[in-house]
């Protein structure tokens, strides 16, 4: 009979950046829990011994809040309220020799693949059985999905390559396993993530496999929304639109990042393709999928924008008027080909590029909105708050995109994690505003 160990670890897991260490940071708690530690995640007030950060290197914002968030648990160590701090993720693989160096009070610096050795200096085994499973940190009705991991991009301004390494497949036999246990928990949404989507397939496979893949996913009982997001637009994998089109659980929904409108700075961000092609894409994609929502990511001030190249990214947002668009200012990294031009663009033009980018795209979203006004939409709900209930459309995504607000009525009942149809009554730049019909 196993004797269960007396003292239990109690581990709080901190996660920062994107979707894709939130997956990480599930893996890592699901092979905890099966090594008998006490996990949480994120916990406000929590009396874990030991904290481990999964933290974000991607641009200088997020290394900022990463650095932070170490150092405030390094003094938390410090003042003996915690006996172990380990850190992990982008930041950890980028800078662990610097990181050892200015923050000694962390016990280990692990990279973004060093899961076992992680568990083994925690006294744990990794458990191969346990691939694919892992400790859901959204509301179970929702869950981001990684089908692959790394990038072979050559993007000039990007140092995920150098955090995440060469793009790897995950089988597709794995990836459906995966499905079906999300789907018996109570999982009705997958959202399809990776560096790069629409590269998948070729490294496990020879070709482009996203079109398959999704077939295979579609056909999953209880997966009632597939979500695509952080698709690339070079060699985009046109078939996957016939299954898109075709299958009712996949959500008219793409989250394809452009980074630019403009021929000088495509070619300077190495993203091959032009701005002629991208729109040719934009069209096909419209054309093949009626009523998609377009979901874009854009970078101003990247070294050598001039105003000409910022105008054309300007008209080229204003013609195409994507249903959901956000922008970035530009990050100058280190080891990326950007980084050996001038960063030349003054951080105070980048911002003010960033703002009448978003000014355009809100007026934009307005007239959008204001369209769907009157119209009956199936909406997932995801949550309760301020006397409304909060949830989405096939068309938006959690935490960036649109939301659709219902009252809390005497008579309004809403299970969280439930499908309602709901008539929209009236609109904002961002949200709806409707009730249940």
């Amino acid at each position: 009979m196993k004797v269960r160990n007396q003292t239990t670890n109690k581990v709080n897991v901190i996660t920062l950046g994107c979707s894709k260490n939130v997956v990480d940071s599930e893996v890592l708690m699901g092979q905890l829990q099966a090594n008998d530690f006490d996990v949480t995640h994120e916990a406000e007030k929590s009396d874990a011994n030991i904290v481990i950060i999964n933290t974000c290197g991607f641009i200088d914002n997020a290394k900022q809040e990463s650095i932070d968030t170490i150092l405030r648990y390094a003094d938390e160590k410090e003042a003996g309220r915690l006996e172990k701090l380990y850190v992990t993720g982008c930041l950890s693989q980028r800078y662990k020799d610097e990181l050892e160096v200015e923050i000694p009070q962390v016990d280990a610096y692990f990279g973004t693949l060093e899961l076992p050795q992680m568990l083994k200096v925690l006294n744990a085994d990794y458990k191969h059985e346990l691939i694919g499973e892992r400790l859901i940190t959204t509301p179970r009705h929702y869950a981001y999905f990684k089908i692959a991991e790394g990038c072979n991009r050559p993007c000039s301004f990007c140092a995920i390559p150098l955090m995440r390494g060469k793009h790897v497949d995950r089988p597709i036999e794995d990836l459906v396993k995966e499905a079906k246990r999300l789907a018996g928990m109570g999982t009705k949404e997958l959202i399809l993530i990776a560096q790069d989507l629409t590269y998948y397939g070729l490294q496990a496979y020879g070709e482009r496999k996203l079109a398959d893949l999704l077939r295979h996913l579609s056909d999953v009982n209880g997966i009632d929304w597939i979500r695509l997001q952080y698709a690339y637009p070079s060699q985009f994998p046109l078939e996957a639109l016939d299954v898109m089109a075709e299958r009712d659980n996949i959500c008219k929904y793409l989250d394809m990042p452009l980074q630019h409108g403009s021929d000088n700075m495509l070619k300077t961000m190495r993203r091959g393709i032009t701005k002629r092609r991208t729109v040719e894409l934009v069209d096909t994609i419209r054309q093949r999928v009626p009523g998609i929502a377009l979901r874009t990511t854009l970078i101003s001030g990247h070294p050598g924008e001039t105003e000409q190249d910022f105008r054309e990214m300007y008209d080229f947002v204003e013609q195409t008027r994507f249903e959901r668009l956000g922008i970035f200012t530009y990050s100058h990294e280190e080891n990326t080909h950007s980084h050996t031009l001038v960063d030349d663009v003054p951080a105070e033009l980048k911002q003010e590029r960033a703002d009448a980018i978003m000014e355009l795209q809100q007026g934009i979203s307005m007239e959008l909105n204001e369209a769907r006004v009157g119209q009956t939409y199936k909406v997932l709900f995801d949550r309760k708050e301020s006397g409304h209930f909060v949830g989405r459309t096939e068309f938006d995504s959690p935490e960036v995109d649109n939301e659709v607000l219902v009252p809390v009525e005497k008579n309004t009942f809403v299970r969280l994690g439930d499908f309602a149809n709901v008539k929209i009554d009236s609109a904002s730049d961002f949200d709806l505003y409707g009730h249940l019909v």
